[in-house]
């Protein structure tokens, strides 16, 4: 009996011994499939964040240059590529080896000696001209190791452009003004020594004063006008203009400038009607046709003459037979005091301004200024308009 009893209890406890090892072998596989299926989703939220991160980087503006601890380039974004037109993979690469800039190679060896350098900026080599400026730190941890080295690039070229622009312009400006304001102040010292109790001398300096004035005068009114015009605050009138009558209005004005060198102006503008500012239309033809009168040459004559294109656009041309303009000067001559003869054009008391302001209304208008010229057979200035109202830029509707 007992030993039937030991057996009984032998089977029960093999029994439950078997059960226990499969449901702890079930346990176990349980546990490896969800270790398995934590460690895919730990993977595929580093792979998610990883992605995030890169399309975070890639979004912005700034060139973004990651280096790990031994410098070796650990991630360059969109932007970093685009500044320095690379389409190879850089990870793992030097900057030197990446970039071949021993400039910017000499400044990461600068970050690690300083630990961070701000606003330093540099030259792209080439061609073009293209400027970068760079801040870049080293990264460390909690515990102040180093971890590697951050570069963000911020592309300059435009504001060196602007810059440039700007310099430019208050040396051209200082020019113009120094020169009549020189004969003035000579002049008007002349007479208060003395001169002017002689009256045909003073009335000749007096007539010099006069015209400088006025000429100091053309020049703030034309940088005044510049200037709306490029900052989008002159409003168009925009209005059915009669292109003939306007034309002979404009050569009417000018027709004492043009008999002082015997020049004939002729209009055979058809019958054409733009819409357009007919005030700021003036300014384009009166600035038109005193260039040609102007730089034409003497006995000569200026024509005023249009057509039709097709599109509904209108185009019109001032035509002179003087001198011509070199075939270098002709993508520049609508700048701002780009002068083709500097010494004929100071003579002639111009502000340099003319063509820049014609530019500036027809593009406003939505019409496009060209020049054609042959040397020794003369210059046309083309201008297009439109024959129906176009949709000016938002600022010129506004006014603001």
């Amino acid at each position: 009996m007992w030993f039937a009893l030991t057996l009984i209890l032998i089977a029960a406890i093999a029994t439950l011994h078997f059960r226990w090892r499969a449901k702890f072998r079930s346990l176990q596989g349980q546990r490896a499939a969800e270790i398995e299926n934590a460690r895919r989703h730990q993977q595929q939220t580093n792979v998610d964040a990883k992605a995030q991160q890169q399309v975070l980087f890639n979004s912005m503006i700034e060139g973004l240059l990651l280096l790990d601890r031994t410098q070796k380039i650990y991630l360059a974004n969109r932007s970093f590529k685009n500044l320095f037109g690379l389409k190879t993979e850089l990870r793992g690469r030097t900057v030197l080896e990446a970039l071949r800039l021993h400039e910017l190679d000499e400044l990461v060896r600068r970050v690690q000696v300083e630990g961070q350098v701000f606003d330093y900026e540099f030259k792209l080599p080439g061609l073009s001209e293209n400027w970068l400026r760079v801040n870049a730190a080293v990264i460390s941890n909690s515990a102040g190791e180093r971890e590697g080295t951050i570069l963000v690039f911020h592309d300059l070229t435009r504001l060196k452009q602007l810059e440039r622009t700007r310099e430019d312009f208050v040396a051209n400006v200082s020019h113009e003004l120094r020169t009549p304001l020189s004969l003035i102040k000579g002049y008007v010292e002349t007479l208060l020594d003395g001169a002017r109790n002689n009256p045909e001398v003073a009335e000749r300096f007096l007539k010099i004063i006069d015209r400088n004035t006025q000429r100091l005068d053309l020049l703030i009114q034309d940088l005044l006008t510049i200037s709306a015009l490029e900052s989008g605050r002159m409003k168009l009138n925009l209005q059915p203009v009669e292109l003939p009558s306007l034309a002979a209005k404009v050569l009417a004005d000018l027709h004492a400038m043009a008999d002082n060198k015997n020049v004939s102006l002729i209009n055979v503008l058809p019958d054409l009607t733009a819409v357009a500012d007919a005030n700021r239309l003036d300014q384009v033809f009166a600035n038109l046709v005193d260039n040609a009168i102007k730089y034409g040459k003497a006995n000569g004559s200026v024509t005023v003459g249009g057509q039709k294109l097709a599109g509904g656009r209108l185009e019109i041309f001032v035509q002179d037979d003087g001198p011509g303009i070199p075939a270098e000067s002709l993508d520049r001559v609508f700048e701002r005091f780009y002068r083709v003869d500097k010494a004929r054009s100071r003579d002639q008391g111009g502000t340099g301004l003319g063509l820049s302001i014609v530019k500036h209304i027809v593009h406003a208008h939505g019409g496009e200024v060209r020049v054609a010229s042959e040397l020794g057979k003369g210059s046309t200035f083309y201008f297009t308009l439109p024959e129906k109202p176009a949709q000016p830029p938002a600022d010129l509707r506004t006014g603001a």
